[in-house]
């Protein structure tokens, strides 16, 4: 079995933030997540350190009441440590009683933060701004610097240039994150405009449901030009956030490599005389079907895992076009049909379950044990009434059935689509994934033709070795030949990319349906 590439492990559930974060290590960057309720702030931290289990994302306004902490572990070491915060909800009100604050509460010639301290320790703090000063608390006594999250949908409002006004009392470096730009009716443009008058002229655009490309990265080099000193710091952070994008696809594709050699590799025996029998046959046929598509729910949760999702995440649900599971719809015939096409085999894959269904079955192959040692689909090149009287007159003895080559073209879609869909997919989102169908007329079209041609004769070595089928429930098979496979068959897989952000920074968007093919 060929093992994936080292991934980091998620770390344990973060715990609520007390007033001493002592447990992280002195080096690690502090980052205070502050914004108006409801904009987006949890979602974002889901997104930066993969824990979708993180908080609670609701429409409801005012769901984060408490500061709550949460780790950003690279190699073991907490190397961000991030507070996300109520969210502020009179901020207007709170600077007015900022700058009437009674005389004898501060000191001589009083700063702005001398003001934020002096509220701090008096009553107001826990009474009518109670949500506001464990905000400023958070960002005065224990961050380093601020992530200002904004939600672009909303218009720029009197109330949200107050909260501006009222973190920089703080004397904290701030940067505003501009989040779900890519909503339809996002105001992106008019909140720019509106951090330049503050004096916010940094800032960085995200969209914590679906990240552009390299978006992540980028936040933190961005934060670089407002923490000088914690320049290497940051860069270090985000050199290693590109190695485990890396080491996740590299994972990705051996995942998917190797459920293809096994479904290549599978090979189940039954006697002539019991195939003969309607209703053993069913079952047999059925019993194959299951096994394949097992092994499409299995590669489906190595990818889940390898990008840090949950099986709940991205159900085997169903597709615009079909009601079938997606797995199930490996035997799909319409889909198998087109698979065959691009394979160069004509309509006769999947048009078989009429017109030869006493010895194939759409994206089944049944044949002669003493004479079935490659591929079936290799000999359908040669015309398929052929080979179907070849089968007819060897139904004597033992029968093996196998998939065809249409079925790994499928399923090789099938996964990359949902590889690709991991990728681009933030750990805020709350819908469910639908795998997309590989469409018509794409550009990509001629490259998906080529690459399901070059999986197909690369998986034929498989077809000789039963013994690498990698059953689930069973123990992992450890073979030279079968990781040298996989390996091989993951070189040829694309790697899937986050979507890269439209030219202009004010082009706000909805996310585009992910295509079956990566790049297509």
């Amino acid at each position: 079995m060929t093992a994936p590439a080292s991934m980091s492990t998620p770390p344990e559930a973060p715990a609520q933030a007390s007033a001493s974060d002592s447990s992280a290590a002195p080096s690690a960057l502090r980052i205070a997540v502050v914004g108006h309720t409801n904009a987006g702030k949890t979602s974002l931290l889901r997104t930066l350190t993969r824990r979708a289990a993180f908080g609670e994302v609701s429409d409801r306004p005012g769901v984060t009441r408490h500061v709550e902490r949460i780790d950003l572990l690279l190699q073991g070491e907490v190397a961000v440590r991030f507070f996300d915060t109520p969210g502020l909800e009179d901020a207007v009100a709170l600077l007015d009683y900022l700058q009437e604050l009674p005389a004898q509460s501060l000191p001589a010639h009083p700063s702005r933060t001398d003001r934020v301290r002096a509220f701090l320790s008096g009553p107001e703090a826990h009474a009518s701004f109670e949500q506001e000063a464990k905000v400023l608390r958070a960002l005065l006594e224990h961050a380093d610097a601020a992530m200002l999250v904004i939600d672009t949908r909303a218009p720029v409002l009197p109330k949200y240039r107050a909260e501006m006004e009222a973190l920089a009392w703080c004397a904290r470096p701030i940067m505003p994150v501009l989040n779900f730009v890519r909503a339809a009716g996002s105001r992106q443009d008019g909140w720019r405009a509106a951090l330049r008058d503050a004096g916010l002229h940094a800032c960085a655009a995200f969209d914590a449901v679906a990240p552009f490309n390299g978006a992540e990265t980028a936040l933190y080099r961005d934060l670089a030009a407002l923490l000088p000193e914690r320049r290497r710091q940051l860069e270090d952070i985000a050199r290693q956030l590109e190695q485990q994008a890396q080491d996740r696809q590299r994972a990705a594709r051996l995942a998917i490599a190797s459920a293809l050699v096994s479904v290549a590799a599978m090979r189940r025996s039954i006697a002539a005389g019991e195939y003969a029998d309607s209703a053993r046959r069913d079952a047999f046929i059925h019993a194959f079907q299951q096994d394949c598509a097992a092994h499409a729910r299995r590669a489906a949760q190595a990818l889940l895992r390898a990008h840090a999702f949950g099986p709940e995440d991205a159900e085997a649900a169903s597709l615009p076009q079909l009601a079938q599971r997606w797995e199930d719809d490996l035997f799909n015939p319409a889909l198998l049909k087109e698979a065959g096409r691009r394979l160069g085999l004509g309509a006769a894959i999947g048009a078989g379950i009429g017109a030869v269904a006493d010895v194939a079955l759409a994206g089944l192959s049944l044949g002669a044990a003493a004479t079935l040692g490659g591929a079936i689909g290799s000999a359908l090149s040669g015309g398929w009434q052929p080979l179907a009287g070849k089968l007819r007159g060897r139904l004597t003895g033992t029968q093996e059935l196998t998939a065809q080559d249409a079925v790994l073209a499928l399923l090789a879609a099938r996964l990359l689509a949902l590889n690709q869909a991991l990728t681009q997919r933030g750990h805020a989102a709350q819908h469910k994934l639908r795998a997309a169908e590989w469409e018509e007329g794409s550009q990509q079209a001629a490259q998906a033709r080529q690459l399901t041609a070059t999986l197909a004769d690369a998986l034929r070595p498989a077809r000789a070795h039963p013994d690498w089928e990698e059953r689930p429930g069973a123990p992992p098979v450890f073979d030279p030949g079968r990781d040298a496979l996989t390996q091989r068959v993951a070189s040829l897989l694309p790697a899937a990319e986050p979507e890269t952000p439209a030219a202009s920074p004010g082009a706000a968007r909805q996310p585009e349906t992910p295509a079956a093919w990566p790049g297509e």
